[in-house]
């Protein structure tokens, strides 16, 4: 045989037999897939604009909205003495619950048990939790008393109210009692200081003085990116593309004035265009999430004055028209498309998602910032994932001759200790809560809601610039039921005859010793049947053993069997302690 490079063309590898690694894009720049969308099926390209088109830098924009809500609970009755905190970046994420009985910040998984509970800064444990929470559980449809803090907005209230409880707690001047705080004949309940902290973030937003402080210095709260005007002009060649935000039009039209404000237009040498010439519909004012029901009134905007023109609009789409208020169908009537023409991309799971899929069947992008962090730290700490693997692997070597008849029962003790310290640096490496998509084993709420309702997800929809408007996401074949069944996937090597590779489920054993050249995991695949009597008779009797891998099962354990996905593009990789984000196919 010769060298590789006489082998010319012909040696080629065939669909399915290269390294899943080289046909992935840079981790930075990947979609993430929930469910299987062709991307050349989508007629229409909508936007939200804060946090989505218009991305904040991020600690500043959230430092200047948590001295704008300090300085109006001062200015309500707060003591002066709280202006002494400062917003701490590290300390709050998406998802969290405020109980407003006790005050305290909880992350929950998607059932409602408790996986980090604190009061104020300070971390409960053990006996402390119980004393709150007796079954590690909360009726999260208690929506009176649990609070759901899922927004980028959210993060400076989690803030405030983690520095709220943390000064009344350790002030002298008031009684600790469990449900908020004494001084004198005045009682401050949890849920009075949790509707102020409310009344403050409406004020600050609806009053205009965060948009006027951020419009004043747009350079350090506004991300400004020359890929957005070049990724719309290409979405605008291939379908139509319209804005709905619930912004009013003199803030959209600044802040998108500014983030299209180049020298060239969306390419070199080209002339500077007007924003509003990247859109086929512009809609502020959308009151979102009325928007995706009744909606409210369509009125037109005077570009000129900002102001609202007489009357409802029942005219045809009008280019470069700006329009106030409206609905989801309005917007869909206007375009002339169906709900499932549409892509819409926003930041907001509850605002932007769970409404557009649910009530109009729109195709989801959710916006997820934290998931560039979230996969530096995988990368960065990826040894102390594979210690968890590890860890894992001989708790099983500990059970696997045991069965109920056994009296025999393995010291675990030493294991449990040391994979929750692994699993506490883990989470230590994300923030003081720990990862916005798990804790532990345990995935978060957060995480559930957006493998629910988001078809696709990543860092910024500014992704989308490095696939083609051809490309099919596809979601791999996983069913919930056999998701711990999946076994993580080669971390060097993959090799697949051509012969066996199926889109399927496959069934597998794990090989000892492994053959030369392979990884460590071999194989057996069959397709699976679509039919119960047709899966009935594979159990009955089994395809027989492909050739290829015939020797790397000689001598495997006949107790080994393991589940394995594979398909001719990716492998997909679960571990039962490793925190990994919920990717579940990488695009």
């Amino acid at each position: 045989m010769g060298s590789e490079g006489e082998r010319g063309p012909a040696a080629a590898p065939s669909p399915g037999q290269g390294d899943p690694r080289a046909l992935r894009r840079d981790c930075q720049h990947r979609i993430f897939v929930n469910r299987s969308l062709a991307l050349e099926k989508i007629k229409c390209f909508g936007f939200d604009m804060d946090y989505t088109l218009a991305m904040y830098k991020s600690p500043d924009y959230e430092e200047l909205a948590f001295a704008l809500l300090l300085e109006h609970l001062v200015a309500i009755g707060y003591p002066p003495e709280i202006l002494a905190y400062k917003y701490d970046p590290t300390f709050p994420t998406r998802g969290l619950v405020f109980d407003a009985l006790y005050g305290n910040l909880l992350k929950v998984d998607s059932h409602g048990n408790l996986l980090v509970c604190a009061h104020g800064f300070r971390f409960l444990k053990g006996a402390e939790i119980l004393h709150y929470y007796p079954n590690k559980f909360i009726q999260r449809d208690d929506m009176k008393r649990f609070h759901i803090l899922n927004t980028l907005f959210n993060l400076t209230e989690a803030h405030l109210y983690a520095c709220l409880v943390d000064f009344f707690t350790n002030c002298s001047r008031y009684v600790n009692c469990d449900t908020g705080y004494k001084h004198g004949n005045l009682f401050m309940s949890f849920r009075s200081m949790f509707q102020d902290v409310r009344e403050a973030m409406d004020h600050v937003h609806l009053s205009g003085c965060l948009k006027e402080k951020t419009l004043e210095n747009l350079e350090k709260y506004v991300v400004k990116d020359p890929r957005v005007p070049l990724l719309l002009s290409r979405m605008k060649e291939v379908g139509k593309v319209f804005l709905a935000t619930n912004s009013d039009y003199t803030y959209t039209d600044a802040i998108m004035s500014y983030l299209f404000d180049f020298r060239d237009g969306d390419k070199a040498d080209t002339p500077q265009r007007p924003w509003r010439s990247y859109f086929d519909l512009i809609v502020v004012d959308t009151r979102k999430p009325l928007f995706f029901a009744e909606g409210t009134v369509l009125r037109q905007v005077d570009t000129d004055t900002g102001k609202l023109r007489i009357g409802t609009y029942t005219g045809p789409l009008q280019h470069c028209t700006v329009y106030s208020g409206g609905s989801s169908d309005v917007v869909c009537d206007l375009l002339g498309v169906k709900g499932k023409d549409i892509l819409y991309m926003g930041d907001h799971i509850f605002g932007d998602i769970l409404k557009s899929k649910k009530r109009q069947g729109w195709r989801t992008f959710l916006v997820v910032p934290e998931l560039a962090r979230e996969l530096q730290v995988w990368t960065e700490k990826s040894e102390l994932f594979e210690e968890l693997r590890s860890l894992d692997l001989f708790l099983a070597e500990l059970y696997q001759h045991l069965d109920s008849g056994s009296s025999e029962r393995p010291d675990i003790s030493s294991i449990k200790r040391r994979i929750q310290k692994v699993t506490h640096e883990m989470d230590m490496c994300y923030g003081k809560m720990g990862s916005l998509f798990r804790c532990g084993s345990r995935q978060t709420l957060f995480a559930n809601q957006l493998m629910r309702y988001a078809d696709l997800y990543a860092a910024s929809f500014i992704n989308f610039l490095y696939y083609p408007f051809s490309y099919l996401f596809r979601a791999p074949p996983v069913l919930p039921v056999l998701d711990s069944l999946w076994e993580p996937c080669p971390p060097r090597r993959w090799h697949m005859s051509q012969q066996w590779s199926t889109l399927g489920w496959t069934r597998g054993r794990l090989a000892q010793p492994c053959p030369p050249g392979w990884p460590g995991i071999a194989t057996l695949a069959s397709r699976s049947p679509k039919t119960p009597a047709g899966r009935r008779r594979m159990m009955e009797k089994p395809e027989p053993t492909p050739a290829p891998m015939a020797a790397a099962l000689a001598g495997a354990s006949p107790t080994g069997g393991h589940l394995v996905a594979l398909d001719h593009l990716h492998c997909q990789t679960k571990a039962t302690h490793g925190q990994l984000p919920p990717l579940m196919a990488i695009g």
